[in-house]
């Protein structure tokens, strides 16, 4: 008898149907076709245990699986549920009625129950607009699924609960969750808040600009000036995810298989950050069988590369690309899959081998030209796609010793927030558009454009300072950012003299 089951595979952040075809005749062989890898291949010896436990038999005939379409390359052990249920129902055990109204999803253990799998999410999103009526995968995923409205989803503990659904014996219990409600519950929820920073006052402002931008960053400052600190808690002063931003992250954590257990959707901003000694696939993205890397763990959210000159050079020069196109697409011989990547990055650094260049208290003991040497490990173009550079001063003693709370994150981020609202509603008509960070040359010159102080101030500073020619157009874009934080509607001259301070790198006094 031929019966044909459902499941799903992933690629990139996307799923695509998968038609399990099962033949079952006289004789006593199995075949499974249809481009299955070894993890797939390997699910017959699990499904004949799983079936025994629970008290059915692997049927003794000639079965033949099709996995369709044949030319994708079926990987891992998700499909052992719609295979065994295929082969019972095409074997005439249990009825076959219902298998063309769900998808399944499902590793089997040996005892017959099952494990959680990775990539519910876009399977989910995939089974509705195919128009299943429902998805049965572990109870594990059920809650990651239920995100998606309009399809049933029922979350099993072991494969006997599924035959007995298909063969109309048992009801199972529908998964169901209110999104909205826990999506908003968990929005303000961060364990660390800049109320807790003493001092660094012009850190925490440079942060805010970041964030009321979209801007990358880095940090400049002797160990222990407070820059990982910092850092942390960026986050919680960022704009809240929209639901759509959400849905979007949580599928490709959901991929990645980084989603917590019980967790419906993810509601706060990711914060990655990689060690130094990370490799180049691992940080964009590759592998044989591609997976998602750093930079899009890190979509809509920050990207955190302490000690950035201790990373490998090719490591940091493939986040170019990246940086720009906000996504990163992997090819192999066969396929190309494509990752969201839009992060904002934020690096720190010592100023020098030893640490202590220009600290206010500590000599440096570096050697001449070892700065510049440290500086160099990090390229010109690299930089050039980082907003705004500062240096971090070491808090004074009677700074970390006051009892008076700083600013907390909430009131940062409300002003953050009144930022990010101006910019959309200035970029309505252009797709891809969101914060100034992203304004191109054309749009940058209609609406970053100084009046003639200002650029008389802009001409000045790029003379006197030394900056460089890429310093312009950065300088531009966060100073556009700073009026938006004041809600003016014209670049002015202070505007600019701020920015212009947060271009330290670009002195070639530095280091020299």
């Amino acid at each position: 008898m031929l019966v044909k089951s459902y499941a799903a595979a992933v690629q990139g952040i996307s799923a695509t149907i998968v038609t399990i075809e099962v033949n079952c005749t006289k004789g006593i062989q199995f075949f499974l076709v249809g481009l299955p890898d070894v993890a797939v291949k390997e699910s017959h010896e699990r499904i004949i245990s799983a079936l025994q436990v629970s008290g059915y038999k692997f049927p003794r005939n000639r079965i033949v699986v099709n996995m369709a379409p044949a030319d994708i390359r079926k990987e891992g052990s998700a499909y052992d549920l719609p295979l065994a249920i295929g082969i019972l129902a095409a074997a005439e055990e249990i009825d076959h009625e219902l298998l063309e109204h769900y998808l399944m999803m499902g590793e089997l253990s040996l005892d017959g129950s099952l494990q959680s799998v990775r990539g519910v999410l876009p399977i989910a999103l995939k089974a509705k607009e195919a128009g299943f009526r429902g998805l049965i995968v572990p109870k594990q995923n059920a809650r990651e699924a239920a995100v998606v409205e309009g399809l049933e989803v029922y979350g099993v503990e072991t494969i006997k609960e599924v035959i007995e659904f298909i063969h109309k014996k048992r009801t199972l219990e529908r998964t169901t969750v209110d999104i909205r409600k826990e999506f908003y519950e968990q929005q303000q929820k961060y364990d660390l808040d800049f109320s807790d920073v003493r001092g660094q006052e012009n850190a925490k402002r440079a942060l805010e600009v970041a964030a009321a931008g979209g801007h990358n960053l880095l940090m400049i400052g002797a160990p222990g000036s407070g820059k990982s600190m910092l850092a942390k808690r960026l986050p919680s002063i960022l704009p809240p995810f929209t639901l759509e931003e959400s849905l979007e992250t949580t599928k490709i954590h959901s991929v990645a298989g980084k989603i917590d257990r019980g967790t419906a959707l993810m509601a706060q901003r990711p914060f990655r950050s990689p060690h130094h000694s990370i490799s180049s696939a691992a940080l964009v993205g590759g592998g044989t069988f591609p997976q998602p890397g750093e930079i899009s763990l890190a979509h809509n959210g920050v990207l955190f590369l302490d000690e950035l000159p201790e990373f490998g050079r090719n490591v940091l020069e493939v986040m170019r690309q990246p940086l720009e196109d906000r996504c990163i697409t992997i090819s192999r011989a066969r396929f190309a899959v494509e990752y969201p990547a839009g992060f904002m990055l934020i690096a720190s650094m010592n100023p020098c081998p030893c640490g202590f260049y220009n600290h206010p208290d500590h000599p440096c003991l570096c050697s001449p030209g070892a700065v510049q040497k440290y500086m160099n490990r990090i390229s010109g173009p690299l930089l050039d796609r980082i907003d705004i550079q500062i240096e971090i001063i070491p808090v004074p003693f009677e700074k970390i010793s006051e009892q008076r709370p700083a600013e907390s994150s909430c009131t940062i981020r409300e002003r953050v927030i009144r930022a990010r609202s101006i910019q959309e509603r200035r970029f309505s008509a252009y797709e891809g558009i969101h914060c100034n960070a992203q304004m191109s040359t054309r749009l940058l010159h209609r609406y970053a454009c100084p009046d003639e102080a200002g650029l008389q101030l802009l001409k000045n500073a790029m003379n006197r300072l030394s900056l460089s020619a890429r310093a312009y157009d950065r300088i531009l874009k966060v100073s556009r950012t700073i009026a938006d934080l004041e809600g003016v509607e014209n670049i002015e001259a202070r505007h600019l003299a701020e920015a212009i301070n947060y271009r330290s790198l670009d002195r070639e006094s530095w280091g020299t």
